[in-house]
């Protein structure tokens, strides 16, 4: 298993100096947005899509730095109701999906996204609750009309370029949860091309325990990518307010919960079982490091993620080797 990075951490630095940070810091791969929320920070999805030369030089700098792409990540609202933003969203996914196999990878990851409550709608909507009941007939509207319907098609897409779609399961959105995941993986394709870009921190403070999650979803085969992410939820602030808050990331003191680098939310233990429980289902590629601390800056939320996620596979990796010998 490989230890990655979502270079969007990094979007205040060119290309080069992301992949040197990269290399010196011991990663082995990389994640590039290539539109919508994340932006492109570090690629010109247009010009590699219209370039051979460009596409092979990009590729040539990742393996002159023994790097490789895990991903590209469009992480955006295609199923928005203001059609500017659904539009735009939407055109970043077909070139990322495009691109992809030509950068030699076969994983796009993103949301499910989320519609408004109709036809008129100016904003989306995430139905929360199943009573009154208008919500429920808001989710009947959502999925029969606008979820189901889009990703038919894009599913068409994805097979016609081989290339996997990793659902980031993210509350505000259609999927986000194991349940509304399979939801939309078993009504569009079966399963063969949507599936999940595993994101434990979105989970723990909905109350879902992450490796439970693991094991459902290994067992369907649903498990494309992995963001590793750390939360941190307030136990006295939750005990006060619950965990659907609504404050900003900036409010720490505030808030029922904040994002945390890998370790201190939950103890090198717990990132060992995430590890094991992926390996043993079969999920041995990369652990894609997404920062989003709020307590540490890049390089220091960087390094301790690094230094958790390196213990935990070393861990597995040395399990494997004992086994092996066995």
């Amino acid at each position: 298993m490989k230890i990655g990075i979502f270079t969007a951490l990094f979007g205040d630095k060119t290309l080069d100096e992301t992949l040197d940070i990269v290399q010196a810091e011991g990663i082995q791969a990389v994640e590039f947005g290539a539109g919508a929320y994340p932006g492109s920070s570090h690629i010109n999805v247009d010009e590699l899509l219209e370039s051979d030369a460009k596409r092979k030089a990009l590729m040539q700098n990742l393996e002159n730095r023994g790097l490789t792409l895990s991903a590209l990540s469009v992480h955006g609202n295609q199923l928005h109701p203001n059609k500017e933003v659904a539009r735009a969203h939407h055109e970043a996914f077909v070139k990322a999906v495009e691109l992809a196999p030509m950068l030699g990878v076969d994983k796009v990851n993103g949301f499910s996204g989320c519609p408004g409550e109709g036809p008129g709608a100016k904003n989306p909507n995430w139905v929360t609750c199943a009573w009154p009941d208008e919500f429920r007939e808001i989710l009947d509207w959502q999925w029969n009309e606008v979820v189901f319907p889009y990703f038919t098609e894009q599913a068409k897409l994805l097979k016609k370029h081989n290339v996997k779609y990793g659902i980031e399961m993210h509350p505000g959105f259609v999927c986000y949860s194991n349940d509304t995941l399979l939801k939309l993986r078993n009504g569009v394709d079966n399963g063969e091309y949507i599936g999940a870009n595993f994101d434990p921190s979105h989970l723990w403070w909905q109350g879902i325990d992450p490796i439970a999650a693991v094991n459902q979803l290994a067992k369907e085969g649903a498990i494309f990518h992995v963001h590793a992410k750390d939360v941190r939820v307030d136990p006295y602030n939750s005990a006060l307010n619950g965990n659907l808050d609504a404050k900003s990331y900036g409010d720490i003191g505030g808030r029922s919960w904040v994002f945390r680098s890998c370790g201190y939310g939950h103890g090198i233990e717990w990132w060992k079982d995430f590890v094991s429980a992926l390996r043993t289902g079969g999920y041995d590629f990369v652990l894609s490091i997404e920062h989003e601390d709020g307590l540490m800056s890049p390089m220091e939320g960087l390094r301790k993620a690094l230094s958790v996620l390196n213990e935990a596979v070393i861990f597995e990796d040395a399990g494997e080797m004992f086994w092996a010998k066995d």
